[in-house]
């Protein structure tokens, strides 16, 4: 199986594009939350915030996934 070189490189791309999405939603969905998100996670042990932070990650990730799919 032979790969071109531009369907790598736009693989790259679009990779590089869907994580660079993901973090800047992560950032947003934490900035309308009350409170840091990694704080009430890391030093308070909260599972609810964990799996509101976890479904808010799948969602984003679901989205960004689709948009790069077509």
């Amino acid at each position: 199986m032979v790969t071109s070189l531009p369907a790598v490189l736009s693989t790259l791309l679009y990779s590089a594009i869907g994580i660079v999405v993901f973090v800047i939603g992560f950032v947003v969905l934490d900035l309308l939350t009350p409170g840091k998100l990694w704080e009430e996670i890391g030093q308070k042990q909260n599972v609810a915030v964990a799996i509101f932070a976890g479904a808010g990650a799948i969602g984003l990730a679901i989205i960004v996934a689709a948009a790069i799919h077509g």
